[in-house]
């Protein structure tokens, strides 16, 4: 059973004021991204849903002059590091367990290695479906942060992924009990 759904991430005061801030649009269809990866790469999908809608959450909005400065943000973006902390202390506050927190904040912190020197990090499962979802939705000129979407149907495409994660957990769990 679930501790933490992606609804109650959702309507939280802390994940509305960043991840609208970061997109939210966006962090809906990471989500569902990520709901299908799991299955790919046999990861939990509670886990990956969550990452995935967390994964934007520690961004910084850079702006110069009154307009979005997409090389200031590619030359001092930290959001991951930022994201991953902040991650951590909302699930913990609403009672996630602390070792799936830890796990969803890692992920979080290497969904992109934007901020890392040269070189490629090795990814677990968890860590490859998030940084993929994220991927998937991306546009040019990270365009994706500002597509809109109204609070009724972002409730609605929660509730409706809740749905499919705990369908998902069950079969994962059939699956397990017949092996």
């Amino acid at each position: 059973m679930r501790k933490v759904t992606l609804t109650q991430l959702l309507l939280h005061p802390i994940a509305q004021k960043y991840i609208k801030r970061s997109g939210l649009a966006h962090a809906i269809a990471a989500s569902y991204h990520a709901l299908s990866l799991s299955k790919q790469y046999n990861v939990d999908p509670d886990l990956a849903t969550k990452a995935a809608f967390l994964h934007d959450i520690g961004h910084y909005t850079w702006y110069r002059n009154g307009e979005w400065d997409l090389q200031l943000y590619k030359e001092n973006d930290i959001h991951a590091i930022k994201g991953a902390e902040r991650a951590h202390k909302l699930l913990i506050r609403l009672g996630e367990h602390p070792s799936n927190a830890k796990k969803i904040a890692l992920a979080i912190l290497l969904h992109t290695d934007s901020y890392l020197p040269e070189g490629r990090l090795h990814l677990d499962p968890l860590q490859k479906v998030v940084a993929l979802a994220d991927e998937a939705d991306e546009e040019p000129s990270g365009n994706h942060h500002y597509r809109q979407i109204d609070d009724e149907r972002a409730i609605k495409l929660m509730n409706r992924l809740d749905e499919c994660v705990e369908k998902a957990l069950l079969q994962n769990e059939n699956y397990k009990e017949s092996v």
